[in-house]
């Protein structure tokens, strides 16, 4: 199907419009002052920043403002009001695939996260989805870097039975992917266990390991190019970075990727993160039984120009 852009309606691109985080604080908190719970729980900020936010009025318990030595009780409701912030350059726009009445599947571009989190709000599909079908939810998520399908559910119903056909590995999921080398076969099924591993910055990423979780991948070489190739890979499994690790454990990283290297593990000296651009993925179809009509919906999205074909053709 046809895809077209629905742009997010915005006075300042950059500037958000804050949020508001509300936690009921369990019994790790009972007896401790409100900035120790913070700096400590919340890490990201500095203790000093804490107190600054506190003593702004912008922390609330049990809808009162909240002072730094505030001792905390199991049961009370801890409020913070983030005031808007710049978050990191993305792209606001997403394309639309398919839309009925259960549910939304939308191209992705690449640089977009899925979901809130690392300073991004508004900047996410999440977001950007919910300004045209607001009850919309997504059914997974891929990588920041990423790009192309995501399905979202727009009713409970909808959501209950597409997770239990993701559950039952029923969803039928195709990739693009660019790959380094010349490999000696054109097909090849890949299941290196996939797990946590020491990483110098996060303490751990995933990535290929014997102690790691089954995993399981089909790829397809569909076009040969100097030093590298086009390839689709299935999943039946949906593991985190499944693809990139597979490739790189069979000796063919993705391009550019600049975490993962030939064997499917972090390179050596390296500080890049799993969002860090520079690889080439794309999500080009997928398959599943309409929750409401069981028919089988099968969503297809063109691939970027440098994971297409040289016909043309994707």
């Amino acid at each position: 199907m046809a895809s077209h852009s629905i742009p997010l309606p915005t006075t300042n691109p950059r500037l958000n419009e804050g949020c508001e985080y509300r936690e009921q604080l369990g019994p790790d908190a009972n007896g401790r002052t409100l900035i120790d719970y913070l700096s400590r729980r919340y890490d990201h900020s500095s203790s000093a920043e804490w107190a600054m936010r506190i003593a702004s009025g912008h922390v609330l318990i049990d809808d009162r403002p909240a002072y730094a030595d505030d001792v905390l009780r199991r049961g009370c409701e801890l409020v913070w009001q983030r005031q808007p912030w710049i978050e990191p350059d993305a792209p606001r726009s997403f394309g639309l695939l398919y839309e009925d009445d259960d549910l939304i599947a939308v191209n992705k571009p690449a640089g977009l996260p899925t979901l809130p989190g690392a300073n991004f709000l508004q900047s996410t599909l999440l977001y950007l989805v919910r300004t045209h079908a607001p009850d919309a939810a997504p059914l997974h998520r891929l990588g920041r870097w990423t790009s192309g399908i995501v399905l979202c559910a727009k009713n409970q119903l909808a959501r209950t039975e597409l997770m239990h056909q993701w559950s039952a590995q029923k969803v039928g999921k195709r990739y693009r992917a660019l790959a380094s080398g010349c490999p000696a076969w054109n097909e090849i099924a890949i299941s290196t266990p996939i797990g946590p591993v020491p990483h110098a910055l996060l303490g751990s990423v995933h990535a290929a390991t014997p102690k790691g979780k089954p995993s399981l991948s089909y790829v397809t070489v569909i076009e040969r190019r100097e030093d590298s190739f086009l390839c689709d890979v299935r999943i039946a499994t949906g593991r985190p970075h499944q693809i990139r690790i597979h490739l790189a454990s069979s000796g063919h990283p993705l391009v550019g990727d600049p975490l993962y290297g030939a064997g499917g593990l972090p390179l050596l000296d390296t500080r890049a993160l799993p969002g860090d651009p520079g690889y080439h993925l794309h999500a080009a179809e997928l398959g599943f039984h309409h929750p409401s009509t069981s028919h089988e919906v099968v969503i297809e999205c063109e691939p970027p120009s440098l994971l297409m074909l040289s016909t043309g053709t994707h």
